[in-house]
């Protein structure tokens, strides 16, 4: 376990890592360099970093389409993210997954789905393979907001609850589904209150507090190893983004942006790293340089990689 002060310094950068990495995509989406589509999560990095920090060797995470903060907090390397974006050979899947689906087995991430609430159910099957192995092993699997109105968010929920998987569902509620405000199609405001027919603890938390997001999360997953079953976590926080490509985002109230962005979660953790005496504010504005050199230099990596052949491509679609 890492000193507070180190902790602190060592989330600072993944968050920050996160932030350009994604404002870099943004602009590489706009000038055609990376195609398909992007989902980014700017604005949400204290959920990504502070929720996988709780992990431990051997755990494992599922996520959704917005998953790059996921895969860069959980130490995938910033140019083989890139490389996959671009459909590069170096790329986590070779090129074969793009933005929506990636992949590191080996960090623990067992991957990002395109289908809204996907994960869920691969989460709580991996828990329970930890369980009937005797293994004491937590997943974590993230969700939109949207993903707790569909049937596979009660099912994965029931069925944790039932066999006492040792999972916890973490809903990163950015108060948007899609273009729709969580309002227009939920009835309540806070999800985490639909654990309650599932008997298992349902906490709301602050989502822009990577400390608060930890805490919460270390609290599920020790709740989890123990033996005491699912848990279910509301981290309510804003996406700076559109939904997806180029959605300005034009059906958000005016303020609202302005208002969320006083309590973005790099301020945040950011004042209390210069107010603790960790960091200063120059040495904030040094590790944004090195970090967007980092992230530049990812971008050149990948442009240079090449793409799969057909035949390649071909051999990872059909069997022999």
């Amino acid at each position: 376990m890492l000193e507070a002060g180190h902790r602190y310094l060592d989330w600072y950068r993944r968050m920050l890592l996160i932030r350009i990495f994604e404002d870099t995509v943004q602009r590489l989406f706009l000038s055609g360099r990376i195609e398909g589509t992007t989902h980014l999560c700017q604005g949400q990095e204290a959920v990504s970093v502070g929720a996988i920090a709780a992990m431990q060797p051997g755990d494992v995470q599922t996520n959704t389409y917005r998953g790059h903060g996921e895969a860069l907090a959980l130490g995938m390397p910033p140019e083989v993210a890139m490389a996959e974006l671009m459909g590069r050979a170096t790329g986590g899947s070779k090129g074969l997954g793009g933005s929506m689906h990636l992949i590191d087995r080996a960090r623990g991430n067992i991957g990002a789905n395109a289908i809204v609430g996907a994960g869920m159910p691969i989460a709580v099957g991996a828990a329970m393979s930890f369980k009937l192995r005797g293994e004491p092993n937590v997943a974590l699997t993230f969700m939109g907001d949207g993903a707790t109105n569909i049937g596979t968010f009660h099912e994965s929920l029931n069925m944790a609850a039932v066999w006492k998987a040792p999972v916890v569902f973490i809903i990163t509620n950015n108060l948007y589904g899609e273009y729709s405000p969580v309002r227009m199609t939920t009835p309540i405001d806070d999800l985490a209150r639909r654990a309650e027919p599932f008997e298992m603890p349902g906490i709301v938390v602050d989502g822009q507090d990577v400390d608060a997001v930890h805490t919460a999360t270390a609290e599920a997953v020790a709740r989890a190893r123990a033996g005491d079953g699912p848990s279910l976590l509301e981290m309510k926080t804003y996406r700076y983004r559109g939904h997806s490509r180029s959605d300005p985002a034009k059906y958000r109230r005016e303020g609202e942006l302005e208002s969320w962005s006083e309590r973005d979660p790099l301020l945040l953790l950011g004042r209390r790293l210069v107010d603790e005496g960790s960091m200063t504010a120059d040495e904030q504005a040094a590790a944004a340089k090195e970090i967007e050199a980092q992230v530049e230099a990812a971008v050149e990596h990948a442009e240079a990689a090449p793409y799969l052949s057909i035949e390649e491509a071909g051999s990872y679609v059909y069997a022999d």
